[in-house]
C-alpha cells in the first residue's frame, strides 16, 4: 500500500488545520519496525497536540497519537517478526515522532512492548498511556508500603482516563477507594467502577489550604496537581504517599514541607513517557493480570473512528470525556 489514512496536523504562518488525509509510506519517520495500526486512543496530550498553542508539536506537518497497538508488517529488529502483536506508548511517539493516529506507523524497536497474554489489541488501547500511568501509580504506592489494610485510597479526577482506570484497578486489588469528581452526574459510573465513597472536587481542593489537616487517606492517585495536590497532601495519613502524574489543575503546588517532615508523607512522581523498559514490561504484564479492570471495554471505553477523532480531541480538552476513547483504524 503506497498511501493510507492518517490524522495530520499542520501549521503555517496563516493557518492551522487538523484533517484526515492520505499519507505516503515515504512520509513515515525512521524506525526498525513497520506496524499496521489497529487501535489508538485519545489522551489529553493528544488534544494539546491538535491546537495551535498546545506546545506539544515542534515541527509540522505532524501525525499525533501517543498510543498505538497493532501487528508487525516488517522488521529489521530481530526481536520482532511479521505478525507479532505489539503495543507502543510514551517515548517520542506523538510528540516528535509520528504517532498512532495513522493506519501505519514506523517505530524504533526499543520503544515496543509485545502484547501481553490476556489482553487484546483493543483492550491494550482502552488502557494505553492512561492505564499505564494508573498502574504505575499503584505499583509505586505499593512499593512505598501501601496495602488494602492500611486504609482508604483517594483518586482525584476520577472520571478521566487515569482516574477511571485507577479506581477500577484499586477496587480489583481490594482497596477501599474514595473517588473525587466535579461531575455530579457521574456518581453511578464511579460506583460501578468500584468506588465506595465519592467526594466533590471542592472537598479535595480547599479554598484555604492548611499545611496539615485531618488525616483521611492512606494514599492517593492524583492526575490533577495544583491546589488539589496541595490539599490532598495535607490529609494523607502518617507514612502515606501521593502518586502524582498530571497537571490539569495547574503546575504550582502551594504546600509546605510539613506533610513530608512531620508525617513522613512521600510524593511519588509518575513518568509514563521514559519509564525504563524492564519496568514498563512488568507494568503491562500486571495490567493483563492482577490490575486488569473488570468489564474494561463495556464500562470504561468507547470506540470511535478516525473521522470522529477531531471532535473527541476537542472534547478531552474541555473535560467532556468520561473514561477512555479508543480509535479504531480502518
Amino acid at each position: 500500500m503506497s498511501e493510507f489514512k492518517a490524522l495530520v496536523v499542520n501549521k503555517t504562518d496563516t493557518d492551522f488545520t487538523v484533517n484526515v488525509q492520505a499519507v505516503s509510506m515515504d512520509d513515515l519517520p525512521e524506525g526498525e519496525v513497520l506496524i499496521k495500526v489497529q487501535y489508538s486512543s485519545v489522551n489529553y496530550k493528544d488534544g494539546l497536540a491538535c491546537i495551535p498553542d498546545g506546545k506539544i508539536v515542534k515541527t509540522y506537518p505532524f501525525i499525533p497519537g501517543i498510543d498505538l497497538a497493532g501487528s508487525v508488517v516488517s522488521s529489521s529488529d530481530p526481536r520482532f517478526k511479521e505478525g507479532d502483536e505489539v503495543v507502543a506508548t510514551g517515548y517520542e511517539i506523538g510528540v516528535t515522532h509520528y504517532g498512532g493516529f495513522s493506519e501505519y506507523a514506523r517505530i524504533p524497536g526499543d520503544w515496543l512492548v509485545p502484547l501481553p497474554k490476556g489482553l487484546t489489541l483493543k483492550e491494550a488501547m482502552a488502557l494505553g498511556t492512561a492505564g499505564f500511568t494508573a498502574a504505575l501509580s499503584i505499583h509505586r504506592l505499593e512499593e512505598n508500603g501501601l496495602s488494602p489494610d492500611k486504609g482508604k485510597v483517594l483518586v482525584t479526577g476520577a472520571t478521566g482516563g487515569v482516574g477511571s482506570l485507577a479506581v477500577s484497578m484499586l477496587a480489583k486489588r481490594g482497596y477501599e477507594v474514595v473517588a473525587s469528581t466535579g461531575k455530579e452526574t457521574e456518581h453511578e459510573y464511579l460506583r460501578g467502577l468500584g468506588a465506595k465513597e465519592i467526594l466533590s472536587r471542592e472537598d479535595v481542593c480547599a479554598e484555604k489550604i492548611r499545611p496539615l489537616d485531618k488525616q483521611h487517606w492512606a494514599a492517593a492517585v492524583d492526575p490533577v496537581g495544583g491546589r488539589t495536590l496541595a490539599t490532598v497532601l495535607s490529609h494523607i495519613r502518617y507514612g502515606g504517599a501521593v502518586a502524582v502524574s498530571g497537571l490539569t489543575g495547574g503546575t504550582d503546588v502551594p504546600t509546605t514541607v510539613f506533610p513530608f517532615i512531620l508525617r513522613g508523607v512521600s510524593l511519588l512522581g509518575i513518568d509514563s513517557v521514559y519509564c525504563p523498559m524492564e519496568l514498563r514490561k512488568q507494568i503491562w504484564e500486571r495490567m493483563a493480570s492482577d490490575l486488569k479492570p473488570d468489564k474494561l471495554l463495556q464500562s470504561i471505553a468507547q470506540e470511535i473512528t478516525l473521522e470522529q477523532l477531531p471532535e473527541a480531541l476537542a472534547n478531552i480538552l474541555k473535560g467532556k470525556v468520561r473514561g477512555r476513547t479508543v480509535v479504531k483504524l480502518p
